[in-house]
């Protein structure tokens, strides 16, 4: 094969390789077809080495997409973890202080990033009550029709719909929020530990991550039932928040980590 032919398949290789988000989102399909997927058949699809397969299933498990399984990947188990709608019912007048005193801190013309969650979803109302104008973007359709008619702008992410979440998740929501920078964003998570936050539904903790690194001000909105816990992964450290929002002070280890990581406690206390 002459020099320019050695080119030009080189040139068509590359051309029949799938962008990495791409790929990921291929990976994500084949799982809603079929229970388990293997790094060689797809390496072959892809026209990639298996190595960079690993990779992508190492970033989709570290996001809580995927679990790892030898040799490929399977959809992750799903425990009981109560829905949306069952935790919107359960401790409503904490969830209502928390979002009222977070709302109070987003000042009129500020870009805000709200990802879902039953507490962010007070923080919407609350918002909406005060009349604040920001400009919001979130992955919750709630939050999103919740602050929509009074806010100037409401952006709603692209992604996979999660019906028990009424949110979207995903490579495409990954990439939407990429493209912003923020003055703040305000997440809640599963649980709070001396690790730092930490969230078990599917494809959150990935979304609460990308939010983290966009914004300039970073607040998680949390009520003191979750202290202690850990979620099945891992959002990020202490030092990845600027405050906390809460209706009770921690105590102990968690206290001692968040003083140590200059995370400021702001309690909202009731009436």
């Amino acid at each position: 094969m002459s020099n320019t032919q050695t080119r030009d398949a080189s040139a068509e290789k590359s051309r029949d390789r799938l962008k990495k988000s791409d790929r990921r989102r291929q990976i994500l399909l084949e799982l809603k077809l079929r229970p388990h997927v293997r790094i060689s058949e797809l390496a072959r699809r892809f026209n990639v080495s298996t190595e960079t397969v690993r990779r992508d299933f190492d970033a989709l498990s570290d996001d809580g997409l995927i679990a790892r399984a030898h040799g490929g990947a399977s959809a992750p188990a799903q425990g009981h973890y109560p829905g949306l709608d069952e935790r919107t019912s359960a401790r409503i007048e904490e969830r209502e202080r928390i979002g009222l005193k977070a709302a109070k801190m987003v000042q009129d013309g500020e870009t805000v990033m709200i990802d879902s969650g039953s507490t962010t979803i007070q923080l919407a109302r609350a918002l909406a009550f005060l009349g604040t104008q920001c400009t919001v973007i979130t992955n919750s359709i709630p939050v999103a029709m919740t602050i929509g008619h009074g806010a100037p702008e409401v952006l709603l992410c692209p992604g996979e719909y999660l019906a028990a979440e009424s949110a979207v998740i995903g490579t495409e929501t990954l990439e939407f929020l990429a493209r912003f920078n923020v003055d703040r964003c305000m997440i809640g998570a599963s649980g709070l530990s001396a690790e730092g936050p930490s969230e078990t539904v599917r494809g959150f903790a990935a979304v609460k991550r990308m939010m983290l690194s966009r914004a300039a001000k970073r607040h998680l909105l949390i009520d003191s039932h979750k202290f202690g816990r850990k979620g099945l992964a891992h959002v990020g450290d202490m030092s990845d928040l600027n405050s906390i929002v809460v209706d009770a002070r921690p105590k102990g280890e968690l206290l001692a980590k968040l003083e140590g990581a200059d995370v400021e406690v702001v309690v909202a206390r009731s009436a």
